[in-house]
């Protein structure tokens, strides 16, 4: 035996799981009176907040939540949502958020998939909800969430209100690290392009390190000032969530993304940080002028899905709102690259910055590697920006897996690498820089659209013959479906009534904007010129600047 092997095992003086719950805790012991959060009227420090997550492992333990216990969630960016960030894995439990703009059926398979047991949702979303549960033939133990600066329409659907239900919990509750720091810490569904959604299944060492990693990507100092823009249930909120904790930050909710009500947020609370898809960007330049009234300081802002355009990038910095592009998928807890700044860029013209910061970037620190490949070889593209190969990531915060799908998961990992499917170069500096998505997944206003899914529901129309949905650029949106359609012999429709059918049967936003009707290009034998498509209507230039 090696010396360095003897004698010098684990124990609970050197060694504890990590887990993203720590920076709660320590964030109540350092600074328990500061600001954790803003709500309307509604204000908390970390005490509080520590308290009420206490509270909630409680009085989920008492409903049977135990360790590896789905915990379904259907709420807004509220402190509830925040809440349960915290006290669901408090209790062991698995944290499952669910997406707001999806429909019921999509929802009953995840609650049916995922084995919820306990279900938390805000009343706006009552109805859709108690069709979803009714669907999914599960079980659930519901709790609602009243939220105050909620004022319209939905009847509670559950057996608890929230609030009573945390009353009934211990705010002393003694909570402890998971027994494996690789425990699952979240489940959520990711969409693909064919079949059902893929359950992620991330794990709390890498919740853990990806929280650190957004803060060191931000430069995030202590006591930031978040606005809750991007949705909570997109990757845990990108894992900013337990970010925000670790820097004993203020918690700034946002039940609706709303370019007057977020510039006055962000002049009243002096707003540090915030992130979003290209299109928070696009609303918060074309608010009137009258709304940055205030705004005097500087406001770090993350942006992902399909880059900006090089001119809202130089709006945004005229205006004091400095972008950092990022880039990562549900797989990878969200983000784990950035378009890293190099300090010889300052004396470069807006226009070039803008060029440039309109990559994906590089690693995180907290990930092992990113590169571009040829999925076949497994090996590297040159670096000559040119050479397009698929964009492969490794390490610490790359989910366990896909959720009772051990093929995909084997597919996602061959070659010891994380396949994204998405297509990208490598430039001779080593930032990547994607050109297409060879899932076909359109990224509109930072939502995942599978092509096959809307041309799945566009066959369901009896007049169709044929179909092909591809991206388009779009100023407001980054990317919007538009549909390809050959009717049958004899057939007539309008677009109104194509959109109107997929609106029916889908998510209204991932109907196509836009319908062109002919012949639909096909190969000699048969197959679907999509690539014609996507020239035609120069898609790429969506994620190209």
């Amino acid at each position: 035996m090696m010396p360095f092997d003897s004698g010098l095992g684990r124990n609970t003086a050197n060694y504890a799981a990590l887990t993203p719950v720590s920076f709660l805790a320590w964030a109540a012991e350092v600074y328990p009176e500061r600001a954790s959060g803003v709500h309307g009227d509604r204000r908390f420090t970390w005490r509080e907040t520590y308290q009420r997550c206490r509270r909630l492992a409680s009085a989920l333990r008492g409903l049977g939540v135990t360790r590896n216990t789905t915990v379904a969630l259907m709420l807004a960016n509220t402190p509830e949502m925040y809440e349960a960030h915290f006290g669901i894995p408090m209790a062991g439990g698995v944290i499952n958020t669910l997406n707001t703009r999806l429909d019921a059926d999509a929802l009953a398979f995840m609650l049916r998939h995922g084995e919820a047991r306990v279900l938390i949702t805000d009343r706006s979303f009552s109805a859709l909800m108690a069709a979803a549960v009714e669907r999914s033939g599960v079980p659930l133990i519901v709790v609602d969430v009243d939220d105050p600066e909620y004022d319209g329409p939905g009847e509670r659907i559950g057996s608890f209100e929230y609030e009573a239900l945390l009353a009934s919990g211990d705010p002393t509750f003694a909570w402890t690290a998971p027994p494996d720091e690789w425990d699952a810490i979240a489940l959520s569904y990711t969409s693909g392009t064919t079949g059902d959604p893929k359950g992620v299944v991330t794990h709390h060492r890498g919740a853990y390190l990806a929280a650190l990693g957004n803060i060191l990507a931000w430069d995030m100092n202590s006591f930031p000032v978040y606005l809750w823009s991007v949705p909570m249930f997109h990757c845990n909120g990108w894992c900013h969530a337990w970010a925000v904790a670790a820097r004993a930050g203020t918690n700034v909710f946002l039940r609706k993304v709303d370019a007057a009500a977020m510039l006055d947020l962000i002049a009243r609370h002096r707003v540090t940080h915030f992130g979003g898809a290209p299109i928070v960007q696009s609303l918060i330049l074309n608010a009137p002028e009258e709304c940055f009234a205030g705004i005097d300081h500087t406001v770090r802002c993350f942006t992902g899905g399909a880059a900006p355009p090089s001119a809202v990038i130089e709006a945004m910095e005229r205006r004091g709102f400095l972008l950092s592009h990022i880039y990562g998928l549900t797989e990878t807890y969200g983000p784990a690259a950035i378009c890293a700044k190099q300090p010889e860029w300052d004396e470069l013209s807006k226009a070039e910055r803008a060029r440039l910061n309109g990559r994906q970037g590089v690693r995180y620190s907290v990930e092992e590697g990113l590169t571009v490949m040829d999925p076949q070889t497994m090996t590297t593209v040159p670096a000559d920006g040119e050479t397009i190969g698929e964009v492969m990531f490794r390490g610490n915060i790359t989910m366990k897996g896909y959720l009772k799908n051990p093929a995909a998961t084997e597919a996602a990992f061959a070659g010891g690498w994380f396949h994204t499917g998405d297509l990208a170069v490598l430039h001779p500096d080593g930032y990547i820089k994607i050109k297409d998505r060879s899932k076909d997944i359109i990224i509109s206003g930072g939502e995942n659209i599978s092509s096959l899914e809307v041309e799945d529901t566009i066959h369901r129309h009896g007049k169709v013959m044929a179909c092909a949905v591809v991206a388009q650029p779009d100023a407001k949106w980054g990317e919007t479906p538009v549909a390809f359609i050959e009717l049958k012999d004899g057939a007539e429709a309008t677009a109104e009534e194509i959109i109107a059918h997929c609106r029916e049967y889908m998510a209204h936003f991932k109907a196509p904007r836009r319908v062109v009707f002919g012949p639909v290009p096909r190969t000699s034998t048969g197959k679907i010129q999509k690539f014609v498509l996507r020239e035609r209507v120069r898609s790429s230039a969506a994620i190209d600047v």
